[in-house]
């Protein structure tokens, strides 16, 4: 089956810069992946990663693990998003549970602090993809499945309001997998089954539209995830391109990234993204099972 799906990658005129560093390798013990899903970065450039095992493990920038834990429940699927709060917390989209779970950096769960009950109404969620605190402290929490919305939430818990739901039109969601913030405070969400990027203000004003279905520069064939690095320039990474874009911070595409299969500097679905503080891209090579590190 492998076989099968790596002659059937699409791929597309790209970079050719070989990546800094790859590490990662397939398997359960600590320090091996099992399909690895979603990642974050904290203030001290350690990397969070879970894989499909549950796990959560931290890495410093070069690969070497640091601490590792696992959900308390898993039997009914495995969380897909990672967030850090301003204050270091570890925060999970445990998807399937319907909740956002919080951690310390060393793996202790916060109990108290968990995030939602399964459901529709304001204050509960669906399938929870991400989980992204802003600038002013309020907590963003994207769904998918029939609610195709973003909550947002005041540091405490509260529900303050909601926007989207499911659909194309402009505003609304076919899967929202990622959330990010810009330095100007604006949410920027990974709309993946649209196959674009949508740009929000913190209270829901939709400000820009990015993208479309396609391979070409400035398109997207499912944008799992984005972020930015410490100069404003936005990097996105595309499941269904096996890719890495690379946006001006105005929005222009300027480069493109990776190429599908095994080798150093391709990918296979690819992910998540992360930006350290010393400006290195961190590409989550998901159906490759590791980690590439690169700068382009």
């Amino acid at each position: 089956m492998l076989g099968v799906l790596l002659a059937g990658c699409v791929s597309s005129t790209t970079s050719t810069m070989e990546p800094e560093l790859v590490w990662g390798r397939r398997g359960l013990s600590p320090g091996r992946f099992a399909t690895p899903r979603a990642m974050a970065i904290d203030s001290q450039d350690r990397l969070y990663i879970v894989d499909k095992s549950a796990r959560i493990q931290v890495f410093n920038r070069d690969g070497k693990l640091l601490a590792h834990w696992r959900t308390p429940q898993w039997e009914l699927g495995k969380p897909t998003g990672l967030g850090i709060a301003l204050d270091g917390t570890v925060m999970v989209a445990d998807t399937h549970y319907h909740r956002v779970l919080f951690y310390t950096p060393q793996g202790k769960l916060l109990a108290h602090r968990t995030l939602g009950t399964p459901g529709r109404g304001p204050g509960q969620f669906g399938l929870v993809t991400d989980v992204a605190q802003g600038p002013d402290g309020y907590l963003y929490v994207a769904e998918y499945g029939d609610n195709d919305r973003i909550q947002k939430f005041t540091p405490q818990g509260q529900f303050v309001m909601q926007w989207g739901g499911h659909g194309s039109a402009p505003g609304q969601f076919r899967r929202p997998q990622s959330l990010v913030f810009d330095r100007q405070g604006r949410l920027w969400v990974a709309d993946a089954c649209n196959h674009r990027l949508q740009v929000f203000s913190r209270d829901g004003q939709l400000l820009r539209i990015l993208g479309s279905e396609g391979q070409g520069l400035g398109q997207f064939r499912f944008p799992y995830d984005l972020a930015f690095d410490p100069e404003g320039y936005l990097y996105v990474v595309e499941f269904g391109n096996h890719r890495v874009q690379k946006f001006s911070p105005e929005g222009k595409p300027l480069a493109v990234w990776g190429t599908c299969g095994r080798e150093p500097g391709q990918l296979f679905n690819p992910w998540a993204i992360v930006c350290d503080s010393q400006g290195a891209i961190h590409v989550l090579d998901t159906y490759n099972h590791r980690v590439q590190r690169v700068r382009f």
